[in-house]
Formats: structure tokens, sequence, C-alpha cells
């Protein structure tokens, strides 16, 4: 089975699980189970290939031009992480079958855990940069949903926002640095770059990129200062903090550290941001998590401060201590998920996890008692588990350091002071709710053993932290080679993973820290238990989530004065803002480069004969444009007009110089962005020229000083256009492309159209770029506007009503009724124009048929046919068309997406690249034989969702019409 598998089956199950009903718990658990299982087993498989030292890569080429082909690669490295990704998330939905109420939407549940399991495969599986980028903001946003899973609880919704708020930070980070690796390489493919070590070492930017990308690593493996988002992420169920928190979103951090090891590290710069990070992040998560009272609270500081751990061996640049860390993050990942598995048994059975109220709980759930010391123990680093033997590899390295000689004092000190604090809230987490005083009695809920089931994936959990703490060599071995090769580039260090090798100064050194871990636990157990010491000492005050608050709210702040000194609800001074600093963008790069400042407008290429007919054309056109600057003033309706003369001067042009394609689509545009003004006209307020003519001075000259603004912005903006055009055409191009496209349009893209070929073909990726932003455009436009009420139509503004006379108001109303009622007498252009349909559809499908070959095209086609559907709204109204015609445009731009998507991806599964044009004939019983391109079908994509678009835009806006005309303001919903 491809590798394509393990990626794509958990987003296909997720899309199942969401169908699913509500009450099919069995069915969701069962389908999310089956497929996790499925792709460990199918990675499982993969092991003697991987530990024979190969590299299993598939690709898919999607745009080989830029280097850019969907590639995943497996080597032993993301084998291992595979194998604890889908392991553990088979074992977590298990666990979750029991753990979540009927009365939660498991639906939801298992789409989001499935949705989050892919993305994480895809991080862990890419073989290429920016496919890195784009899986590691999926995991991001699938892990908000899950962190917010109980939407209704307000710590869940805070804590999901400040997960995502700094992740996704982090992840543009990334993503900038990750470019900025891939620019000092040339290339993106993972392969090439872990060959590049050194040239990106030597490099001007490779600081840059190192900032960047660690950046990126350190917010989402929490370390400091970005460690305060973890442990508000607890307020997700416990089978996602199981999950996210001990195998995957966490992980992912030091698994971009491990991966890029081989290219940034060996450098003071690594050591020193990497170890530093890494070492406080080890004290202060072990030190907090002592003092905190919730079980989960416990184990999310635990947990920062391991990933501290490993990010302090990753940076250490010793090839032993990247092996260490390897094995630390096997390790910790199996306690940890028992752990959190532990923690959800004993809340999901007592309905607390306050550590203040449970004690005793061995009495009443011996076997989860006995599971969680046993973890517990791994996660203090006891011997015979497989947290000793991690610790005992950190131990090592720190002692044999060489660097700083403060340093190499400091490192051993710090890493015994680590292990005294893992063995305190080791201690406090097992001894204090399992053993004690018997306060059962107290809880919400009597306590019991959980159901068989539900503890079985605790249990596998426990034995394989047994097994590998007691037979390394034997059961761990063999995977650690394979998986800590690539990361120290190949070749491995001399190490033994025997559990006993003497009384050396490690295991001192872990003596003196299980000692003085008892030691804390004693001393601070009375003060903790009596409340005597109720926040972290030292850090109390300097609370992550405090500070997190407060940059929110100065960045709220700051935006709202923003918002104030530059903002308007007024349109006009908006878009003038918007046009001078446009202008200033533009002259700016020729004022600063351009020398002398005049030179670059005025080219030497000959210019065309001059003709009198184009002169006329374009100054009825100009004169069209001023004409409906003047009119706006007093007459819109004429203005409207005017405008669309300059349109179709615009039209002419393309048309004159060869261009019919643009001149189609420029009147299409230009007849539906008409009907669009004019929808928008009925909700402006109709002047009043005797209101107006009773304004004061001040107003009147208010106002011309801003209409003249309006005009010296324009005249500016069209002048730069202007010249900057003349400045284009007036010099040669020598190497122009349209060569390339004229010379490959028949043999390659299949069509004689050059313009259409270009759009479907050699430029498709683009246009399906454009649609979906089109479709996108729509659906923002439908969703502002099914909530948005308008008034009942005014002739004036709500500010103007007291100072227009009464009897000026009541003609204008019997005005707009005389309105109203000659609507009645259009019943025969109505029935004319409902003909128009058939007509325009045929039209539609002429100049669709033909767009490859002569202009045309499915965008044109899509603009004709809207057209007409938008008339029928126009003179048969809106509940008429509605009851006859059903037109559903959400669906139509569905299917055009997916029509386009379908047609690229079809490409994919015979093995060419993403939207790849293939050519074929047909010969059909009447027609004989004709010539179809594969991107006839991309462009039925195009077509339909042109129309759903155009219609859903037009249509929508048509309502708010019709309400605003004949009904009162209301806000109910459904009206759509």
């Amino acid at each position: 089975m491809p590798l394509l598998t393990l990626v794509a089956l958990p987003f296909l199950g997720s899309l199942i699980a969401a169908l699913l009903p509500a009450n099919a718990r069995n069915a969701e658990s069962s389908l999310a189970g089956v497929i996790a299982l499925v792709c460990a087993v199918q990675a499982a498989l993969y092991f003697p290939e991987i530990a024979a030292g190969g590299v299993i890569r598939q690709e898919l080429e999607w745009l080989p031009s830029l280097g850019l082909n969907f590639t995943l690669r497996m080597d032993g490295f993301a084998w291992m992480f595979s194998m604890l990704v889908l392991g553990i998330g088979a074992l977590v939905v298990l666990y979750a079958r029991y753990y979540m109420s009927p009365a939660d939407p498991v639906p939801r549940f298992f789409a989001f855990l499935l949705a989050f399991m892919g993305a994480m495969s895809g991080v862990v599986l890419s073989g290429n940069l920016i496919q890195i980028a784009l899986f590691w903001e999926l995991t991001s946003l699938f892990s908000f949903l899950l962190i917010g899973y109980w939407h209704h609880r307000r710590d869940a919704r805070r804590g999901a926002r400040m997960a995502l708020t700094v992740t996704g930070a982090g992840g543009l980070c990334l993503m900038a640095g990750l470019l900025v690796l891939g620019h000092i390489v040339g290339s993106y493919d993972l392969d090439t770059v872990l060959a590049a070590g050194a040239q990106v070492r030597s490099h001007p930017l490779y600081a840059t990129a190192l900032v960047l990308i660690l950046l990126g690593a350190f917010s989402k493996s929490a370390q400091f200062p970005f460690h305060f988002w973890l442990p508000h992420a607890m307020a997700a169920p416990t089978p996602v903090s199981a999950y996210l928190h001990s195998a995957t979103m966490v992980k992912a951090g030091v698994f971009l550290l491990a991966r890029l090891w081989p290219v940034l590290s060996g450098t003071d710069e690594w050591f020193w941001i990497v170890t530093g990070t890494g070492l406080i992040t080890l004290l202060l998560g072990g030190f907090c998590a002592i003092f905190q009272n919730d079980l989960k609270g416990v184990l999310a500081y635990s947990t920062i401060s391991h990933l501290g751990l490993i990010t302090t061996l990753l940076g250490l640049n010793s090839p032993m201590a990247a092996v260490a860390a390897v094995f630390h993050i096997i390790n910790h990942a199996t306690f940890k998920a028992s752990l959190f598995m532990a923690v959800g048994i004993v809340d999901h059975e007592t309905g607390t996890r306050d550590m203040q109220r449970l004690s005793g709980l061995r009495r009443y759930m011996p076997v989860t008692a006995t599971l969680t010391m046993v973890a517990g123990a791994a996660m203090a680093g006891v011997p015979l588990l497989n947290g000793f033997i991690s610790k005992e590899m950190f131990f090592s390295e720190a002692v044999f350091l060489t660097a700083e000689p403060w340093f190499d004092q400091l490192l051993p000190a710090a890493a015994v002071i680590a292990g005294v604090f893992s063995v305190a809230y080791s201690l406090r987490f097992t001894v204090d709710v399992f053993f004690g005083p018997n306060t059962c009695s107290e809880l919400p809920r009597q306590p019991h053993e959980p159901p068989h089931w539900m503890r079985v994936p605790v249990e596998l959990l426990v034995l394989a932290c047994l097994v590998v703490g007691t037979v390394p060599q034997w059961s761990i071995s063999a995977v650690l080679n394979s998986a800590a090769a690539p990361v120290v580039g190949g070749t491995l260090p001399a190490f033994d993973l025997a559990v006993w090798h003497g009384f050396n100064v490690p295991l001192q050194m872990s003596l003196v820290a299980m000692l003085g871990g008892i030691a804390l636990y004693w001393v601070l157990r009375k003060p903790i238990a009596s409340g005597r010491i109720r926040q972290t000492p030292l850090f109390g005050h300097l609370n992550g989530k405090r500070l997190f608050r407060t940059l929110m709210a100065l960045c709220s702040a700051g935006a709202r004065h923003a918002v104030r000194l530059l903002g308007t609800q007024r349109m006009q001074p908006q878009m003038a803002l918007l046009m001078l600093v446009t202008v200033l963008a533009a002259v700016l790069p020729f004022w600063l480069r351009v020398n002398p400042p005049g030179a670059w407008w005025v080219g030497d290429r000959q210019p065309l004969t001059f003709s009198p007919t184009f002169a006329l054309l374009w100054a009825v056109g100009i004169a069209a444009a001023f004409g409906a600057a003047w009119q706006a003033k007093y007459h819109r309706l004429t203005a409207l007009a005017l405008m669309s003369v300059a349109g179709l001067v615009t039209v002419i042009t393309f048309a004159w110089f060869s261009a019919p394609d643009l001149a189609l689509t420029q009147l299409s545009v230009e007849a539906v962005t008409t009907v669009l003004f004019m929808l928008g006209l009925r909700w402006l307020p109709k002047r009043l020229e005797e209101h107006v003519d009773r304004q004061s001075l001040a107003k009147r000259i208010k106002a011309r000083a801003r209409r003249s603004r309006d005009l010296l912005v324009a005249l500016a903006a069209g002048s730069g256009m202007a010249v900057l055009s003349y400045a284009m055409m007036t010099r040669p191009f020598p190497q122009s492309i349209s060569p390339f496209f004229l010379e490959r349009a028949i043999p390659e893209g299949g069509g004689a159209n050059v313009v259409n070929v270009m759009l479907v073909d050699f430029r498709g990726f683009d246009t399906l770029g454009e649609i979906t932003v089109l479709g996108t455009v729509a659906l923002t436009v439908y969703a502002l506007l099914r909530r948005f009420r308008p008034a009942p139509e005014s002739v004036i503004l709500p500010s103007q009503q007291q100072a227009v006379p009464a009897d000026l108001k009541t003609d204008l109303v019997n005005a707009q009724t005389a309105a109203d009622t000659a609507h009645g007498y259009l019943l025969v252009p109505a029935v004319l124009m409902r003909l128009l349909l058939p007509i325009a559809a045929v039209i539609a499908v002429y100049f669709f048929m033909r767009g490859h070959n002569e202009p045309g095209g499915g965008f044109v086609a899509g603009l004709v046919l809207s057209t007409a559907f938008i008339v029928q709204y126009i003179v048969s109204g809106t509940q008429w068309v509605e009851a006859h015609m059903h037109l559903a445009p959400q669906r139509w731009i569905a299917a055009g997406l997916l029509v386009a998507s379908a047609t690229g991806l079809g490409s994919l599964w015979f093995g060419y690249p993403f939207l790849t044009t293939h050519m074929f004939h047909l010969d059909l019983p009447v027609l004989g034989k004709i010539h179809v391109a594969s991107a006839l079908f991309y462009d039925i994509g195009v077509f339909t969702l042109v129309v759903g678009s155009t219609l859903l835009i037009l249509t929508a806006l048509g309502h708010q019409s019709v309400r605003g005309r004949r009904q009162p303001a209301r806000d109910t919903e459904g009206d759509h």
C-alpha cells in the first residue's frame, strides 16, 4: 500500500465520521479505531525495509516547474514517529469510546481526532519543506477544534484560542524560516536539504533561518517563553490531552528540531539558543508541576519539563545526545499517555481531578492505582523502567559535555535539580491520590474500577514501560537504531542500552535526584495539602496567561485607537485613503531607484500610426467617464449609464487590439456589474435638491472640498496608470513569453484559443485559486447579508429626517408608491424577458463549446447565463423565480469546485502532474469523430462556479432590496 494511505485514510475517515448519526457512538469509535489500527499495521510492515537503512519515498507531481511536488518520505525517524502517532492514536480511540459521554457530540469528536491524526502523519511523512508547513498549520487548526471541543465552557474556548494564537503565530515564523532555508539550498526537497548542512551553516542567512524555524518549533513544543499555553489546553477532554500532549502535537516541535538536526546543528548559535531554552524550560516546568493541585495540571507542567529535556539534548551538538533525545521521545510518549488516561479514569469515576479532595483511592481502584504508580515511577526515572535509561543517558551527556567551564558545571547541577523535581511531582501525583486517609465519601461519585476495555490502553502502555526498562536491548534497540540514524546523519555513535553500567557518575546523580526528590516531597507535602502554599512560589505573579491576556488587550486597544484615528464609517474617506496609499506605494520605487527620475517613462519603441477613429472612440470614453463623475452628484442612474458607456469603450478597445476573449469577458462583466449597481442604488437615499439648497454655506464648502479631493486622487491614480502603460507599451520586449504559448497551445493544450488554453491548462492552477476566491467571496456576501435587514427605504438619511419639511416627505412617499404601482404594468415586458432565458442558455452553450478554439470559454458562458437568470429576478421577482426554478447557487459553487479539483486530481491518478491536460477523440453515432481535451471538464467547473457565485451575490442583494422597500426591519433567520 502507498504511503499516501497513512495520510489520506484518516482524513477520509474524518469526513465519514462527521456524517454519522449522533447516537452511533459504537460505529464512530469502531470506524476511528479501525482506521488507526489499519494505518498502524501498514506502517509496522515497513519496518524490515526501514531497519535495513532504506528510505521509502513516493512522489506525486504537483508543480514540478516550481519544484513543489507532493512528496511522502519515510526513514527510520519518520517510521518511529508514525508508529507513535498511529499506535497511540488507536489506543486513544479505544479509551475515548468509554470516556466520552453519550450526551457529547461524538461524531464531531472523532471527526476532529481523525483529521488531526492525518495532519500529524502529514507532518511526519512530508518530504517537502512547504508541505511540512502546510500540515503544520493543519495540526494547529485541528488542535484548536479539539481543545475547544466543549465550547460551552469558557476555559475550553479561551484555552483553544490561546493555543491557536501561539502555535499559529509560530507557524508563520516557521513558514518564513523554511522559505529562507529552501532559498539557501536552492530546493525545498527534504532529501536535498538534509544533504546540504555545510552549505546552510556557512550561509549569511543561516542565523535568520535558524531563529525563524526555532520560533515555530519552540511555540509548538511549549518551550519557554511560549510554555504558558499548554496548561490551559488541559480544558480539552482527557483523550485529547493524552493524544496531543504525549505523542503528537507538542512533539511536533522537537520532531522538527531532530528532523533538521543534520542541517542546523553544530554551531554556537544552535548550542546556546536551543540548549539555553531547553534548560530553562526543563527547570521551570518541573518546579511548577510540584505545586499544581489539578492532576492534569501536574501532567501539563511535567510535559513542559520533559520537552525541555529533549530540547536540551538536541541542543548539545552531540550525536549521542541526539540519540538520547530520540529515545526519550519514545519513552515520554508511553508513560505520559498512560498517565493522562489514568487521570481520565480517576476523573471519570470520582467526578474530580482536585488532588486536595482525592486520597486513598487505592482501596477502591487497586488496578488503576498500580498502573498509575508504575507509569509515575517511569516518569520519575526509577530503575527497571524506560524513563530511567533515557534519564541516565541525559545525565551522562551532561557530565561529559565540553563547552564553557561555567556551563560544564551548571549543566550537571541543573540536570540533578530537574531530576529532584521529577521525583517530587511524581510522588505527589501517586502517593497523595492513592494513599493516605479515605476521603472517598466526600467525592461527587463513589469511586470504582473502570470498564475493562477502558483500562486496556493503560495496561499496554505500562507494559511497554516495563519491557523497555528491563530488557532494552531485546525490545527497543533495533527501533532506536533505525530512528536515531537519520537524525545524526547516518552514522550512529557507539552506545549500550544495558540496564547496569556500574556505579558510575550518572548512577550517582540518579540516586541524588531520587533522594532529593523524596526529601523535597516530604518537606512540601503538608504546606501544599493544608493550602498554605496556594500558588507556585517565585512564579505566582509571573503568570503566562495574564501576560498573554494583557498583550491581547493591548493589541485590541491599539487596533481600536487606529480605527478611531484612521477609520470612518463613510466609504468615501476609506476609498480615498486606500487610493492615496496605493499611489504612494507605486511612486516610491521609481522615485528612489530611477536616475534620472524621468528617464523611465519614455521608451524608444516606434509608435503606431495615429488613428482618428480610435482617438474619437477614446474621446467618447473620456467624456463618458467625466460625465459619470459629474452626474453622480445629481442623478445616479444617469451616472451609471455613462459608466456603462466607458465600459463599452473598453470592450471596443479590446476588440480593436485583437483580444476578443477579453472583449467578451468585459462585456459580460459590464452587464453583471450594472445590475449589481442598480440593486445597490436601492439602498441609497434619494437626493433632495431643495434640502441641499437649504444647507449652510459651511456644509456646501465642505462638500465641494471633499469632491475636489476625490477628483485630485482620481486624477493622480488614473494618470499614474496611463503613464505606466505608456512606459510599458513604448518599450520593445525581445524576450516575450508570447511565442511560448503560441507554439504550445495546440500540441500541448489541444486548443487554438491561446487565452483559454492558458486559463485552463498552462495557468490552470492560478485559475483554480481565482475561482476558489470567487466562490469564497460569494459565500461571504451571502453570510453577511442573510442577517442584515435594511430599514424600510427612506427618501433621506435618518439624520436628515428632522430637517425636511413634512409636505416634502409626503410628496416623496407618494412618488415611491406611484413607482411601485407602475411595476404592475410591466407584465408584457416580463413575459418577453422570460423568453430570453432559453436564448441566453443557447448562447452560453455556444460560447462554452467554442471556447477552446475560438473566443469564448467557461467564464464568459457563466456570466451570460447568470445575466439571464438575474433578468428573471428583476422582472418576475425573487419569489416567482425561487418557486419555479430552484436554482440553489451554493450547490452550483460546490459542484464547480468539485469538478475543477477532480479534473486536476484525475491527472495525478494517471501519474501526471496536477491539472495536466490530456487530449482524445470520440466517435459519436451522429456527430462523428470529435476532438476532446480534459480541460473541457475543468472549464465546466469554472462555468458552474461562475454561475453559482454570481447568482448568490446578486440574489442576496436582490432579497435585501425587496425587504428594504416593502417590509419593516426585523431580525429573523431562514428567509433565504
